[in-house]
């Protein structure tokens, strides 16, 4: 039997007396605030067990929880914050209408440590490398555990103690939304603080964060592996997101605009095209083709939507290129603001809020640097 499942058939020890979320019966433990959790932490660095931290708003999705099975493959513990942060929405931004799935995410996380106990039972074999780690801890704190000495501010100049890093964070995403990055650097960095996880994990859909949080961590030496998982998209081509919840079935559809037309930019690009004019020229005509398909149609047919940006950038500095190096490739990015429903049908299947919720989608390719 090997030394992860050793570990895992018996009862866990770390039971850190805590002020903890009201529980049922949890495989894991609920902690609302920070220091039983870092106790926890202490006693699993005594003991020599490795912590991945997976980062979310909760809204769990199955991009969510690839991160966490990856997470699980390469440490014993992993911990799971849900906290939708208010800082990394703008004063206008969809903050009290963000979905919270408290019960569903739950579900999901104690589903998830029943997949990876089977796993751990079926293995007998002493060097086995694919036994997998649990989900130890859920970090579920409030805004005051979270902002301590003053309300969290969304305004650009508001006051509080905010980490910024640019100017990778005024680019893209930054330039529409300009405190986001803000409050993600901000975030990230406590979270970093109170965890000391070994691994940390993002998704690939939020590529700029992504590079954001590399440089984080490399400029303020933060003791942590930042892993990134591949972006996982509906069986259309839609990348996941917990904002998907919004669509519905019409705006679902039209929402595809953006991966054809970065996939259309893409398909330029491998076919030996390098300029900007070329690679973006053919994301913009799809884009272009879609929106004036829409406007002919009745308003309770069609589904409107703004193109934020379509990106062509350096994979480490996020600038603008207009060639792309083929020996080092690029990142194609883009958002699309799919609009409220001006009209519904009866019975229409429109989404979380009725239709009326405006949705921002983005995505993202990598553009691989081409063999010679």
């Amino acid at each position: 039997m090997s030394r992860w499942v050793r570990w895992f058939s018996t009862v866990s020890p770390f039971r850190a007396e805590a002020t903890m979320a009201p529980r049922l019966s949890h495989s894991f433990q609920v902690f609302r605030d920070v220091s039983p959790l870092r106790q926890l932490r202490r006693q699993l660095l005594l003991s020599d067990r490795t912590v991945g931290l997976v980062p979310t708003m909760g809204a769990l999705h199955e991009g969510h929880l690839s991160l966490i099975r990856q997470a699980a493959s390469e440490n014993t513990d992993i911990f799971v914050s849900i906290f939708v942060n208010p800082t990394q929405f703008g004063v206008n931004e969809d903050l009290d209408s963000y979905p919270r799935t408290w019960d569903s995410d739950v579900e999901k996380l104690e589903k998830l440590n029943r997949e990876f106990a089977s796993l751990r039972d079926k293995s007998s074999v002493e060097s086995s490398s694919d036994v997998p780690g649990q989900i130890t801890a859920i970090f579920a704190p409030t805004s005051q555990v979270m902002y301590p000495s003053l309300p969290p501010s969304s305004e650009i100049d508001g006051p509080g103690s905010f980490v910024t890093i640019t100017p990778l964070a005024s680019k893209l995403e930054g330039a529409s939304r300009p405190v986001f990055f803000r409050g993600v650097a901000t975030v990230c960095t406590k979270l970093f603080n109170i965890v000391t996880p070994d691994r940390v994990y993002f998704g690939q859909k939020d590529i700029q964060q992504t590079v954001i949080i590399r440089r984080m961590v490399q400029d303020f030496h933060i003791g942590t592996e930042v892993k990134i998982g591949s972006t996982v998209r509906e069986d259309s081509g839609l990348a996941l997101s917990s904002r998907n919840a919004y669509l519905g079935t019409r705006r679902r559809t039209v929402g595809l605009v953006l991966f054809r037309a970065l996939k259309a930019a893409e398909e330029a690009f491998m076919s030996g095209k390098n300029s900007r004019a070329d690679i973006l020229g053919a994301a913009n005509d799809v884009a272009q083709k879609t929106l004036s398909e829409q406007e002919v149609l009745s308003p309770s047919d069609r589904v409107l939507f703004e193109v934020d940006y379509i990106s062509l950038a350096d994979p480490d500095t996020l600038d603008e290129i207009d060639e792309v190096n083929s020996s080092k490739g690029a990142i194609l990015s883009g958002a699309v603001k799919m609009f409220p429903l001006e009209q519904s049908i009866p019975g229409e299947d429109c989404g979380l809020g009725d239709g009326k919720v405006p949705v921002r989608l983005i995505d993202n390719l990598i553009l691989k640097p081409r063999t010679p």
